[in-house]
């Protein structure tokens, strides 16, 4: 079974658990709605990919779904500094992918001791979340980290006239996708959860709490001329 699968049935668990709920509300997602988008990932990988030309190809559960998801997400994000980061994040992760999977080949060889799409999941997520910040912000970069990499690639092939077929969120890019989403929030849960703890007696103390985020007091940024940006 798929480790982006096996991912994903965990996820569902830990919501219908209730583990997941302040996660998801930081991710401005209820637990009905985070599941029927896993579910749709999970029915829409057994859909036979939807061509769009003879050498790129689109999988419905690995790359439409996750791209509608951190579409929504980028809308639903508070502010431009978060969309900026998400953009910056996306970008830089992406390019990340790419150019590691210049260096280290991508399928599951018998003498590698792991599938390297594993390994560019985890590095877009890593650089996901530095970039990103916020719970939204990284895990719409991680989402989009390896959605651009095949992206980039599908244009280099058209550029150099190269046969090679891109499938975009197929095979190990749906393992990849989901694995980078989930490690860069995850990441962001567990360091952020860390800082507003350590922080939250000086750092905070000026700031507010207002939907699972730390976010600048509005009166008194008001008064001072500032911005509301999350931090």
């Amino acid at each position: 079974m798929p480790v982006g699968l096996i991912i994903l049935v965990f996820v569902s668990v830990l919501i219908l658990l209730g583990v997941a709920h302040r996660v998801l509300d930081r991710l401005r997602l209820t637990d009905g709605g985070a599941l029927m988008v896993i579910a749709a990932m999970l029915i829409g990988t057994f859909i036979p990919d939807i061509g769009i030309t003879d050498n790129i190809a689109v999988n419905i559960g690995g790359a439409l779904i996750p791209i509608a998801l951190a579409v929504y997400l980028f809308i639903k994000a508070g502010t431009a500094r978060e969309r900026l980061r998400a953009v910056v994040g996306a970008i830089a992760a992406g390019a990340a992918v790419y150019g590691l999977s210049k260096f280290l080949p991508a399928g599951p060889e018998e003498n590698q001791f792991m599938n390297y799409f594993y390994l560019y999941a985890l590095i877009g997520g890593g650089i996901a979340y530095l970039l990103g910040r916020s719970r939204r912000s990284a895990f719409i970069a991680g989402i989009m980290a390896i959605i651009l990499s095949d992206l980039t690639q599908a244009v280099v092939n058209w550029y150099t006239g190269s046969p090679g077929r891109t499938v975009f969120g197929g095979a190990g890019a749906f393992d990849a996708t989901v694995i980078a989403g989930v490690f860069a929030v995850v990441l962001a849960e567990v360091v952020g959860e860390t800082r507003e703890k350590i922080q939250g007696g000086t750092d905070k103390k000026d700031m507010a709490f207002e939907d699972g985020e730390f976010v600048k007091n509005k009166d008194k940024m008001q008064r001072n001329g500032g911005d509301t940006d999350e931090e």
